[in-house]
C-alpha cells in the first residue's frame, strides 16, 4: 500500500508540475502535435494511395503488349495477335483501341477507349463522372471533339458511368471502334495494344520473354510491373513532400531536444527541493519521465487522430493535390480506411521514445549533485 500511494503522490506531483508550467508545456504540445499530424497523414495517404492502386490494378490484364517504334509506342498490328496466340501458356490475346484527347475549351485530358462490348448507336458515348462536372457533359447532351484533320464532330452522350467507377472512370470516353477510328485516324488492321491472359500467372515472364524473341518490336508490360511503377511514383511524390517538411521538423527536433535536455532554473531548483523533503534519484527520474511520457504521448495520439480524421475523411485535403497528380478531372473517392500498425509502431518509436529519454538525462545529473548546490543554482 505505501508504494501505491508513494506512486500515486509522484503522479499527482507530475500532473501539477505540468499544470504549473502550462504556458510553455501547451506551445510545445501544439508543435509536437502538429509534426506528429503531418508526419501521419504523410504515412496513412501514402500507404491508403498504393492500397488504392493495388485494388483497382488486381483486375488489369495480366500482360500488355505494346509495339515500340524508334523507343516510343507506336499502333500494332491486329495480325501480331495471332503470334501471339500460338505460344504455349498464352489463353487469349485482344486487340484494344484507347488514346487521350485533350479538350482545349475545358483545358482537361480525357482517356478514351473501345470498350469490348459498346451497346450504343454510332455517334455516342459513355462519360465518366467527372466530366459532368468539369466539361457540363449530361446524358443526351452533345459533346464535340476535333477528329484527326481538325474537323469538328460531335456525339451524343447516351450515358453516365456510375460514380462508384469514378476512381477508374472520371476523365473516361467510351466509343465505339468506328467513332473511335474515324477520329483519331487509326487505320484498319492496327491497334493501340494487345491484352494477354496468360493460363497460368507464375508464366508471365516466361511468356512475356517468348513475345520478345518472337516480336523483337514489341515491349510486354506485366501488371506486376505497373504496379512497381505505381510504387515508386508514390515513394517519390512522399518523399518530395517529406523534404519539404524537413525544415519544419528539423525546427521543432531541435526545439524539443533543447527543451528536453535542458532544465530552468525554476526546474533544478524544484528537483533540489524535492531530494531536500526524501524524495530520492528514482522518484525524480519517474517524475521527470512521466511527464515526458505525457507530453508526447499526448501529441501522438491526437496528432494520429487527427491525421486519420485528414485522410480518410477529408480525402487529404491538404496533401491530396501533390500525392495524386496535377488534373483538372480528379476522381472523387473516399479512401478506405486502414492502418498499418507496423508504420504506426515505426513513427512511435521515432517522435515519441527519443523524446520521453531525453527528458530524463538533464533530471538525472540534478538529482545526483546535492540539493544545497542545486538550490543555490
Amino acid at each position: 500500500m505505501a508504494g501505491i500511494e508513494k506512486y500515486r503522490s509522484i503522479i499527482d506531483f507530475t500532473l501539477s508540475s505540468l499544470l504549473r508550467r502550462k504556458g510553455k508545456n501547451s506551445a510545445l504540445l501544439f508543435v509536437y502535435t502538429l509534426v506528429v499530424f503531418l508526419l501521419a497523414s504523410l504515412m496513412l495517404y501514402t500507404q491508403a494511395l498504393r492500397r488504392e492502386a493495388a485494388a483497382v490494378l488486381a483486375d488489369a490484364p495480366e500482360l500488355v503488349v505494346q509495339r515500340i517504334m524508334a523507343g516510343r509506342h507506336d499502333l500494332i498490328p491486329v495480325d501480331y495477335s495471332e503470334k501471339i496466340r500460338e505460344i504455349r501458356g498464352v489463353r487469349s490475346v485482344r486487340a484494344r483501341l484507347w488514346g487521350y484527347y485533350y479538350d482545349p475549351l475545358f483545358g482537361a485530358n480525357y482517356t478514351l477507349m473501345v470498350p469490348e462490348q459498346f451497346t450504343w448507336e454510332p455517334g455516342s458515348v459513355a462519360v465518366g463522372n467527372g466530366l459532368t462536372r468539369s466539361s457540363m457533359a449530361a446524358k443526351d447532351n452533345i459533346m464535340p471533339f476535333y477528329d484527326h484533320t481538325g474537323t469538328l464532330v460531335t456525339f451524343t452522350v447516351a450515358e453516365v458511368l456510375p460514380p462508384s467507377t469514378e476512381m477508374v472512370s472520371a476523365d473516361l470516353v467510351l466509343m465505339g471502334t468506328d467513332d473511335f477510328r474515324t477520329l483519331f485516324g487509326v487505320p484498319q488492321g492496327m491497334a493501340t495494344d494487345l491484352v494477354v491472359e496468360v493460363a497460368n500467372p507464375v508464366e508471365v515472364p516466361t511468356i512475356a520473354g517468348k513475345i520478345v524473341k518472337l516480336l523483337p518490336d514489341t515491349r510486354p508490360i506485366s501488371r506486376d510491373e505497373i504496379l512497381r511503377t505505381y510504387d515508386a511514383v508514390f515513394n517519390w511524390r512522399s518523399g518530395i513532400m517529406l523534404a519539404v517538411l524537413c525544415g519544419a521538423l528539423l525546427s521543432f527536433f531541435i526545439f524539443a531536444w533543447d527543451k528536453a535536455t535542458g532544465l530552468s532554473a525554476e526546474e533544478r531548483k524544484e528537483i533540489g527541493i524535492l531530494k531536500a523533503v526524501g524524495w530520492d534519484t528514482g522518484d525524480v527520474l519517474v517524475m521527470k519521465f512521466g511527464e515526458g511520457a505525457i507530453i508526447s504521448l499526448t501529441a501522438f495520439l491526437v496528432g494520429g487522430t487527427l491525421a486519420y480524421g485528414h485522410v480518410f475523411f477529408t480525402s487529404a485535403a491538404l496533401f491530396g493535390p501533390v500525392l495524386k497528380g496535377w488534373s483538372v478531372l480528379y476522381p472523387s473517392f473516399r479512401l478506405v480506411p486502414h492502418v498499418d500498425f507496423g508504420q504506426l509502431a515505426v513513427l512511435f518509436f521515432l517522435v515519441v521514445v527519443p523524446y520521453t529519454v531525453a527528458t530524463i538525462v538533464p533530471a538525472w545529473r540534478a538529482a545526483t549533485v546535492d540539493p544545497d548546490s542545486v538550490m543555490r543554482g
